[in-house]
Order: C-alpha cells, then structure tokens, then sequence
C-alpha cells in the first residue's frame, strides 16, 4: 500500500533561472513534501539542476514521457539514476510504454544506489478540458495494471479516479488553487481542501507559492488548510 504523504504539498518550479530556482526550494523545503520540476527548468539546465535541487528537498520530475517503450525505458533509467522521488510518463503510450518506464526507472536507480521512484501515468491535463479523450479512470487503471503507483489527474476527476483505483493508489492533482487566488491557464481546479476531500495524495501548486511575494508563508497556509 502506498502511504498517504505526511505533507502533500509540491510546487512547481515553473522557472528558467537555476539560481532562482534554488533560492525558493531552500525557503520552501520546510514546508513541502516534494518540488515539482518541469519541462521549462529541465529544458534550461538539464539533470544538473535535479541535483542541485535533491540536496535541498524530494524532486518530482515531470518530463512526461512519451515515446516507444525502449526509449522510455532508457529515459526513466537515467532520469532515476540522479535520485528523484517520483517521474512522470503519459498515460496515453500505453500499457507496454508505461511498463518499461516502471522497468528503467527500478534499473537506473538501484545502479545508482537510490530509492526506486514512484512512476506516475498523466491522465488528462489540468490545462485540458478533455473532451474526445480517453477516460482517465481508464488511463490510469491500465497504467496501475501497467506497473505504475501513482496517476496524475485533474480536478473533477479525481473522486472517480479514485473509486476505481482503491486506496492503494497514490493520486496527484495539478492545477489546485488555493480560495481566491487567480485559476490562470488552469480550466479544471479545486482548492487544498477540495481536492484532499475527494481522494487527493498529493497536490500541485505553483504560481500561487512562486508568485507570491513571501512563497514559504502561502506553502504553510495551504498545508494548514488541509490538517
């Protein structure tokens, strides 16, 4: 059974600058439970960024992977090398690509003597209204199915997602804003406590803590909200 986490909170360290970047992760590590790192950070400074930050606090690497299963896999093995906690595949590739990411990621790591990452199946993104797509309670049944811990789902899917998947699975919710705050290119939100009401492990913020002019005081309210 996968644990629900002591703190649910990631953010999203939608940056291009490296030194900003670890700047807000040092003021934030108290206050999280994981920092998200995305195409932009990635794009811009490669795996060396992922180390820098590892030291400083758990890395959820979301590159969402998305090719044939022997790139993928390979991919994942390297990405697990550098000891992150979780990365990310697109559900979408299917049950063979999601496997050989679960493959890679479980060989890259134990080579480079680190935890074996969970590997998380993006549904439907949060950015996305979904119509003409695959069911995301599908997606990520074929992905448990496929080896993978954990799914990525939006808002107004997740009770469903989880009535289908059982408290084994973990569930990540990205485009979560806290009350009042702007929802920005995000279609499907909830707030912090919305979203763990309906079945949420974790829950993925960003511009709301990295905007914020004091980013480790909104990062302890929105895990207050939620205890």
């Amino acid at each position: 059974m996968i644990p629900r986490p002591e703190n649910p909170l990631v953010v999203a360290l939608d940056l291009s600058d490296a030194d900003r970047a670890v700047r807000l992760a040092r003021a934030l590590a108290p206050h999280v439970g994981m920092l998200k790192v995305g195409l932009e950070l990635l794009a811009a400074h490669g795996p060396a960024i992922v180390e820098r930050l590892r030291s400083i606090a758990p890395v959820f690497l979301d590159p969402k992977l998305h090719d044939i299963p022997t790139t993928v896999e390979r991919a994942a093995r390297n990405y697990a090398r550098l000891g992150i906690a979780m990365l990310t595949v697109h559900a979408l590739g299917g049950e063979a690509m999601v496997a050989a990411a679960v493959r890679g990621a479980g060989q890259g790591a134990a080579e480079a003597g680190h935890a074996t990452p969970l590997i998380a199946a993006v549904t439907v993104l949060s950015s996305l209204g979904g119509e003409g797509l695959a069911s995301p309670a599908s997606l990520a049944f074929e992905a448990g199915a496929a080896g993978a811990a954990a799914a990525v789902v939006s808002g107004e899917d997740v009770r469903e997602v989880r009535e289908v998947m059982g408290e084994e699975f973990c569930l990540v919710v990205p485009g979560i804003r806290p009350p009042g705050s702007n929802g920005h290119d995000q279609v499907r939100v909830l707030t912090p406590r919305e979203a763990i009401e309906a079945g949420a492990d974790y829950l993925v913020v960003g511009r709301p803590v990295t905007g914020s002019s004091d980013p480790a005081a909104v990062a302890r309210g929105i895990v207050a909200s939620v205890r």
